[in-house]
């Protein structure tokens, strides 16, 4: 994976250029399961298998590959206990706690209109 190089301030991130790193950032987190990931962590520390049984659906591969990720985007931590077996936990670092309240504030306007889509969806389809 080629990671774009940001040299300027965040002032000078230009969102609609294709190369942009923020773009590559909004296309890490802007998808189902790292959404639904951060939501779940919102409320605190959990180990692999709760954070799995907290976003239902998810494989054992795409959660994998999203903490991965969210873990590299400086999102969330990963802490590894030296226990045998070694128990691992993930919890929100400040800039996931920030991005939580951003998602929040969706989950909030899906609920407030998840009715106006339904029907303006059954209309359009008619």
């Amino acid at each position: 994976m080629v990671t774009k190089q940001f040299k300027g301030s965040a002032d000078d991130a230009d969102l609609t250029r294709a190369d942009s790193l923020a773009r590559e950032i909004f296309s890490d987190v802007a998808n189902k399961w790292a959404l639904l990931i951060i939501e779940a962590l919102g409320e605190g520390t959990l180990r692999f298998g709760e954070l799995r049984n907290e976003v239902e659906g998810i494989s054992h591969k795409m959660l994998t590959q999203n903490l991965r990720m969210l873990e590299r985007n400086g999102l969330v931590e990963r802490k590894v206990h030296p226990t045998v077996p070694p128990r691992v936990e993930y919890t929100l670092t400040e800039p996931g706690r920030a991005l939580r309240i951003t998602i929040d504030g969706l989950c909030d306007w899906t609920h407030r209109y998840l009715g106006d889509i339904e029907a303006s969806r059954h209309r359009f389809d008619a």
